[in-house]
């Protein structure tokens, strides 16, 4: 299928490559620091971090907003300061902040903006932006007449208008409804299947877990970490037992704290919490245990880490 993501074995290319990238501001503040990253060509790559760790510096660079203070990137194969048109002509971009021309009609800003990139006019296509955005029947109405979330949808159409190979979502689901959200993320998906590249940042970590192929992590202006979604699961992810015991107990047995348990606050719960990846979980031999101390349970269960556990304790830990 066309866009999907590199199959298993195939050539990795790199549809975006950053190396060595810094930039100081005037006043001497280190937004980023020797940032190196390679995006893949189709697939839909999550920028995690917290506030201020680079994330928006690092986007406005490759977007060319901002200028770095060293280092190269190449977006599509151009460089984006010697070669900057054809570099922002692959380029889409939603920033965070709502921005629109509120006096145009939403059929104006969108056919504006893809004349700004010299593209010829293209109804068919605008309109096609416009019925997947579910703007069509809006395509007439002035912008400042239109609710917060279908001005972020004429937002996404704009960048969506010059038929860029990449597109740059920045938090573009802050503060819109669920149902907006799961329209979105549809359209994402289509786009992706259609071959276009999707870097997002976003505080809604689970949708970060539903939709990436790949995660990178951002704190203070370093890439900490970039990983297969997956892998980054099974590799940082734990697994937690939860019994339901027959009766409360009041403590803990003191023979049992060298296992790694945990007593619920009614004492109704023990919860046990094991690495996935080691040859042997110790279940059975805790079951074992129990069974020898009379601690009985009527119903277990077991759960995995999500990605907001696991984004926590990174940008938490690491120094």
């Amino acid at each position: 299928m066309a866009g999907t993501p590199n199959a298993p074995g195939a050539p990795v290319t790199p549809i975006i490559s950053v190396k060595g990238l810094t930039k100081t501001y005037a006043g001497g503040f280190q937004a980023l620091k020797t940032v190196d990253l390679e995006i893949r060509k189709g697939e839909i790559f999550a920028l995690l971090g917290p506030n201020g760790a680079g994330k928006t510096t690092l986007i406005s660079i490759i977007c060319g907003i901002v200028n770095p203070s060293t280092g190269t990137v190449t977006a599509d194969g151009h460089d984006i300061i010697k070669d900057y048109r054809a570099a922002r002509n692959a380029i889409g971009l939603v920033p965070q902040e709502l921005a629109t021309d509120a006096f145009e009609t939403v059929w104006a800003t969108v056919r504006f903006s893809r004349g700004l990139f010299g593209k010829p006019p293209n109804p068919a296509y605008l309109e096609k932006v416009l019925r997947d955005l579910s703007l069509w029947d809006k395509k007439d109405e002035k912008i400042m007449a239109l609710s917060g979330g279908m001005k972020r949808r004429v937002m996404i159409a704009k960048a969506l208008s010059h038929e860029p190979r990449i597109l740059f979502l920045d938090e573009p689901t802050a503060g819109v409804d669920v149902e907006l959200r799961r329209d979105m993320w549809e359209m994402v998906r289509s786009l992706r299947e259609n071959g276009v590249t999707i870097i997002l940042t976003t505080h809604y970590i689970e949708e970060a877990e539903e939709m990436a192929d790949r995660i990178g992590v951002i704190r203070r202006g370093e890439i900490i970490l970039v990983e297969d979604k997956d892998v980054l699961m099974r590799k940082l992810g734990k697994k937690q037992l939860t019994l339901h015991l027959q009766a409360p107990l009041t403590a803990l047995p003191a023979d049992l704290a060298d296992e790694a348990l945990e007593l619920s606050a009614d004492g109704s719960e023990l919860v046990y919490t094991f690495d996935v990846q080691a040859e042997e979980t110790g279940i059975a031999a805790l079951l074992r245990r129990l069974g020898d101390k009379g601690i009985d349970f009527k119903d277990l269960r077991t759960s995995e880490s999500s990605l907001e556990e696991i984004f926590v304790s990174l940008v938490s830990t690491r120094t």
